[in-house]
């Protein structure tokens, strides 16, 4: 990328950066149409387990036998508040392990059909997870809800990607700054939009999570529509991998646990160097792990403790 001086010696950005801005652009509004989706079930989901667990359904009884048995094996008191807690995390969890399983296997596939078409099937999969929490009068529609979602949650890692294709390593900061952005500003305000719908859904005698659920599929078609309009391909066809096994042998370390705490994909690099990488790897991992379930296990504080519902 080559820029041109302009009359007062500050150099005008190329096509090739305005193209790539561009395109950043596009990225950033997309993540955060699909990340307030995303988020609009976090302050509901203690609700919602409370829902499901006044019906009878034989997987939500079979998953709280495992969580009791859990509970016993490592000595968590028997009482409400852990037990809800327990349980929502295996939940939580579902959905996280099948979005670690199934990102670098979307990677590879648009490495081999493109950004694109593999990010819009990637969104279509997730409107249709949004389509079926509208409609989970039972708790096993809802599972299989957010099974479909996490399989299909692929387009975080695709945006990464893009953000590579357009920009040159010294100027990739940038877009990943783009995406941390769009992260703040999706897990800031979504929960409030889900909340909010939440509360006008029981106001109307309606289901509570309905709203939301329909909320966040109109956010997931809109996205859609989005990407179809205004994003435009990145990796050329000369540039893509030959086929999804080529770029699998790429990609197959990133589901790796320990290729990834020992940093195997990273080569040229000193032994010093790569020894204190692998020290902040697992300094940043502990972090993000007691971050992540302080994030998680506060909206079951708030429902159980402060009496929040709904």
């Amino acid at each position: 990328m080559t820029s041109t001086k302009t009359q007062n010696g500050k150099s005008a950005p190329s096509d090739a950066e305005r193209g790539a801005n561009r395109t950043l652009y596009v990225v950033f509004l997309s993540l955060v149409i699909d990340l307030l989706g995303f988020t609009l079930i976090l302050p509901l989901l203690p609700s919602i387990l409370d829902y499901y667990g006044t019906k009878q359904d034989t997987l939500y009884q079979s998953i709280k036998d495992s969580v009791t048995g859990f509970r016993e094996l490592v000595g968590a008191p028997d009482t409400p508040r852990w037990n809800s807690v327990l349980f929502g995390g295996v939940i939580g969890s579902l959905f996280s392990m099948l979005q670690f399983l199934a990102s670098p296997i979307m990677g590879a596939a648009s490495d081999v059909y493109g950004r694109k078409p593999v990010l819009v099937i990637s969104m279509i999969g997730v409107a249709a997870s949004y389509a079926l929490w509208a409609v989970s009068h039972n708790f096993t529609l809802f599972v299989i809800a957010r099974i479909i979602g996490g399989l299909s949650k692929g387009n975080v890692s695709i945006s990464t990607a893009v953000i590579a294709d357009i920009f040159p390593p010294e100027k990739r900061g940038k877009g990943m700054a783009f995406v941390g952005v769009a992260f703040s500003v999706g897990f800031v305000f979504g929960p409030i939009i889900g909340a909010v719908f939440s509360r006008y859904a029981r106001d109307q005698q309606e289901v509570f999570y309905t709203v939301p659920a329909l909320f966040a599929l109109a956010l997931a078609v809109i996205d859609i529509i989005f990407v179809l309009m205004f994003f435009k391909e990145t990796l050329p066809e000369n540039k893509r991998a030959k086929s999804i096994s080529s770029g699998w042998q790429n990609t197959s370390h990133l589901i790796n646990p320990v290729s990834l705490f020992r940093f195997s994909s990273v080569t040229n690099t000193a032994a010093r160097d790569l020894s204190a990488m692998q020290k902040i790897g697992a300094v940043y991992f502990l972090y993000l792990l007691l971050y992540s379930g302080l994030e998680f296990t506060l909206t079951f504080l708030t429902h159980n403790r402060l009496n929040y519902d709904r």
